[in-house]
């Protein structure tokens, strides 16, 4: 509850995150049938990069503002869904982008918790019938709200790990949703601030069974510091056919963007097979 995402937006691990999302939903969109989104931390949907927030702690700067004006390459459609939201000036959290990929048959449903930044998504997607928007747990809502009627889609987990136990959580989060919707895609982000806990969170999932998993990852420098964010990953269980070739070229790209240091890296590696 104490986390605010407005200290944080457009930072290194949202162009992470929000690059391979945008991979996750083209995929989605290439059959006709419709689809739905669950976006369990949503947050406020949008930020206003030259608010105190964002100011105070430059990771913008450092992050997705490094980028702008690239029309060329494997980041060209990451950029240009930035500026269809207003970037630079804001920056998109997942909700706006994802909203903004939805065809008119599709849906998205997102949950957050903090009650002002509740407020300031439900004031976002106020009248839109595509849009429902909860203030409920994350993991709750992923009893509540799957497995989708559309029988197809993504659940985006986001969580914010300010809790000891969140790897665990997000583990058995992830074991409920293979077990309740086989049938759907889920992405999960998770920081890298030293190995340990990403090999135990991979091998928990191999333990309890999940099957057809990626890992994603950039880190800025060699991550053997548990004091700081290194980097982040973007787990996919069911991945579209393609997903790692292309997740290869936009993750280059990205450390390639970004101010970085020596041991920086990508990697994108099958935890588990089909």
């Amino acid at each position: 509850m104490n986390y605010r995402h407005a200290f944080h937006a457009g930072n290194h691990a949202d162009c992470l995150k929000h690059a391979l999302l945008l991979l996750l939903l083209d995929a989605l969109r290439r059959k006709e049938a419709p689809f739905a989104v669950l976006d369990t931390h949503a947050g406020r949907g949008l930020y206003d990069l030259a608010a105190d927030e964002a100011a105070r702690t430059g990771e913008a700067a450092r992050g997705a503002l490094r980028l702008q004006g690239i029309t060329e390459g494997p980041l060209a459609p990451f950029i240009a869904a930035l500026a269809a939201q207003g970037f630079p000036a804001r920056y998109p959290g997942s909700p706006a982008l994802i909203r903004a990929a939805l065809r008119p048959q599709d849906r998205l449903a997102c949950c957050e918790l903090h009650p002002e930044d509740h407020a300031a998504l439900r004031a976002l997607f106020a009248r839109d019938r595509q849009v429902a928007v909860h203030r409920r747990d994350a993991y709750e809502a992923i009893r509540a709200l799957t497995p989708f009627p559309e029988r197809r889609g993504l659940v985006l987990l986001d969580p914010p790990f300010e809790a000891e136990d969140e790897f665990d959580r997000l583990t058995a989060g992830i074991v409920e949703l293979q077990r309740r919707f086989r049938a759907g895609m889920i992405a999960a982000w998770y920081p890298v601030k030293h190995r340990a806990p990403v090999r135990d969170f991979h091998d928990a999932l191999r333990g309890a069974g999940v099957r057809d998993v990626i890992a994603t990852e950039m880190w800025l420098r060699e991550p053997i510091d548990p004091r700081r964010l290194n980097g982040s990953g973007l787990l996919v269980v069911k991945a579209p056919f393609g997903f790692e070739a292309a997740a290869r070229g936009v993750l280059s790209a990205l450390l390639a963007g970004l101010e970085h240091e020596a041991g920086a890296g990508v990697a994108v590696t099958r935890v588990v097979a089909e």
